[in-house]
This record gives structure tokens, sequence and C-alpha cells, in this order.
């Protein structure tokens, strides 16, 4: 993989392109001294000391009774955390403040690439919706995944002598209360041909689906052809897309072929040999069966450890197998 393949995934580098076709963002360039404050792990997690009255979190963060709360455990004394001088950037918050206004009081956030979904359990609302700069900071500084964006963005590129970005950018993306995971797809481009798609949300069976698998794919091929193959420059990668109840398709995100992109319900080894022979495949969870099991954790699937050798890797291989042994069990029955 080469490295303009991974920094065209981009958000800041594909939003502007595909602005029309997507959801509504607004994207803030950080400075470097926010992306000190996110990678330091040296100390209890302190929230930045916020410039407004409206943000219940700052309060409580730096209240010394509350504040066993809100920090990591350390091996300081508490007289040592009070003289810790909380973190701020007042100019950053203000303007990410007023550009929630702007999107309807509610946004998610993402960074460059990824967004913090496997830190949303530390959300006072258990998701990813945030209404203020603290909240945002929350999810950005608990978030794991993360890391990969500040440190290993190009560890999968060839001939590649950078390990991040230039630049750092904070994406808020406007909060849909009626956003249907059921609805969301992620599509497979090989050598500039949509070889696959599958369903996004892989722990669900969803009936819905079964019934309008073959619209959905009409859809969606369709917008590919007519708002995707001739705009992004890559000729293998992958995009998801959101299928609206009017069948209006908005696309979320761009991710590269392989490299740390997750195939879901198919194995990267299937949509080689399918983009190879000219093949496509539309894939999703037929029945109660096919869910995945064993996922519905506090990590979305997106960011659990699956490569070859690794704990989940066996778990899927043997679950995969008990799955396949059922099935056969009940074809014979």
């Amino acid at each position: 993989m080469m490295e303009e393949e991974v920094s065209r995934c981009q958000i800041q580098e594909w939003y502007p392109r595909f602005k029309s076709t997507s959801i509504k963002t607004i994207i803030h360039n950080l400075p470097e001294s926010f992306i000190h404050y996110l990678l330091d792990d040296s100390g209890p997690l302190l929230l930045p000391l916020s410039i407004s009255n409206d943000d219940p979190l700052p309060n409580r963060i730096h209240k010394p009774e509350e504040q066993q709360d809100y920090t990591i455990s350390s091996d300081e004394s508490d007289n040592e955390l009070e003289q810790t001088p909380p973190p701020s950037f007042p100019e950053l918050e203000s303007q990410i403040n007023e550009s929630i206004k702007t999107l309807g009081g509610a946004i998610f956030p993402k960074l460059n690439w990824s967004s913090p979904k496997d830190a949303a359990w530390i959300s006072p609302n258990g998701s990813l919706k945030c209404s203020s700069f603290n909240e945002i900071v929350l999810l950005l500084k608990s978030s794991d995944s993360l890391v990969h964006d500040l440190c290993h963005a190009y560890d999968s590129c060839v001939n590649c002598n950078i390990t991040r970005p230039a630049k750092f950018f904070l994406a808020l993306r406007k909060w849909y209360p009626s956003f249907n995971p059921a609805m969301e797809f992620r599509c497979f481009v090989h050598n500039r041909m949509l070889v696959g798609i599958s369903q996004r949300e892989v722990t669900g069976f969803y009936p819905n689906l079964v019934e309008k698998k073959h619209d959905i794919e009409t859809v969606i091929k369709n917008f590919y052809m007519n708002n995707v193959s001739m705009k992004f420059e890559s000729e293998s990668y992958t995009f998801d897309v959101y299928v609206k109840k009017d069948e209006t398709v908005k696309v979320l995100d761009f991710n590269p072929w392989c490299a740390f992109t997750l195939p879901l319900l198919f194995a990267w080894e299937e949509l080689e040999l399918e983009g190879q022979n000219g093949e496509f495949e539309f894939r999703i969870v037929e029945n109660r069966t096919g869910v995945w099991p064993g996922l519905k954790t506090a990590v979305p699937y997106d960011y659990l450890d699956t490569s070859e050798g690794s704990g989940w890797d066996q778990f899927l291989k043997n679950a995969d197998n008990e799955l396949r042994r059922q099935t056969g069990l009940a074809d014979v029955l």
C-alpha cells in the first residue's frame, strides 16, 4: 500500500469533494499542543479547564471530592493532584462549541481517519453524541483506537518515511437521532470495480434487510457509479454508506484496501479473488444463526484485534466452525 492511498482516506481530504452526498460536517485544524495532550498518559485523566459555564464536565472533573470518578488511578498523592495545572485550549474550545451550535447542538467526533467508538462507554449518554468541547475531549482522551491515527496510520505502507500526518484535524459530524445502524454498509472497490458490499453492523440480524436486499444493492451500485467511481482517486479502497428510508445514499467514510480496514462479512482473500474474476457479492446476516457471536462488548467489532494468531482470531475461527457445524446439522435434519 502506498502512502497516498492512506492519505486520501483522511476526512479533510475526501469530504470537500463529497460534501453534497455526505452528512454535514465541520472540520477544525488541531494545534500541536492539543495532540501532545491527547498522547500524554503520564498522569491522571484531566479534562481541560473550560471557558464555558454551561459545560458540567469541567466542574465535576476538577472538584477534588469528585475527581476520583473522572481520573485514572495513580500513585500521586491528593496534594500532588491538586497542584497539577489543568490543560486549557480556550481558542479551540470556543471554535468547536460554535460549530456544535451550527450543527444543531449535537455532533459525533472523528479525527483524520477514526472515531473514538471504543470509548463510547465512558460518555454520559453511552454513545458518541457530544454537545460540548469537553464531552468530545473525554472521548478522544479515553480512546485507544485513536492512537492509530496519532501514531500508526502509515505502518502498512511500503517505502514510506513518515509515521504520522503533518497536521491533525477534528471533524464534527452532525448527530442524527434517527440513524439506524442496520442501514449502514461497507463497499469494497478493487481496481475501480465494486466487488462487494457488506452489512456494517455484523452483530445483529435485521429481517427488513433480507426483504430489501435487492433494492439496497441497486441503489448502492447506482450511487457508486454516479457519485464515487470517478471522484475518488485510488484504484482499490473501501467506502461506507448509509441508505435512508427514501433510498437516498450518504457516504460516511473512506478506508484503504486491506491495511487496518476490516472486511466484515468477507475475507480479504475472497474480495481479491472476486476482483480478479470480475464478480460481485452483497452479504448481509441472513438469519439469526449468522450473527457474529460474542461481539456484543464495550469494544466495537471494528476495533478488535482480529489479526492472525490473536485471541479474537482464534475465537472467531472456533465460532465459525461451530456455526458451520450447526448449519450442517440443520441441513441434515
